[in-house]
């Protein structure tokens, strides 16, 4: 349909027109939104920046890692943190039991 065939009498055909065609524009911006969603890229972060985000010393730090109170992975010396990981730890404030970590 184009804009010299539209017509008082032909308004209802124009607005379904209109219709059908912001039906097909939506359609193809939600399939599109959803193909660009790309997956979360998760870098590991050094102890320094750890102790900025849940806010102790290196030292706490140091300590919670050793009691397997806060999670982090070791390559070598060095240790290695998830940024979500350690706001989830913060944000669940829940410790593990014993019991939880033999389960």
């Amino acid at each position: 349909m184009s804009v010299d065939e539209i017509t008082f009498d032909k308004l209802p055909e124009a607005v379904a027109f209109l219709i059908k065609e912001v039906t097909q524009i939506k359609e193809m911006v939600e399939c599109n939104q959803n193909q660009n969603q790309l997956p979360v890229k998760r870098v590991p972060i050094g102890i320094e920046e750890a102790c900025r985000i849940i806010g102790k010393a290196k030292p706490t730090v140091y300590a919670l890692v050793r009691k397997r109170l806060l999670p982090c992975y070791k390559n070598g010396k060095k240790l290695y943190f998830f940024e979500d990981e350690l706001v989830e730890r913060i944000t669940n404030g829940k410790k593990k039991t014993l019991q939880e970590i033999e389960s």
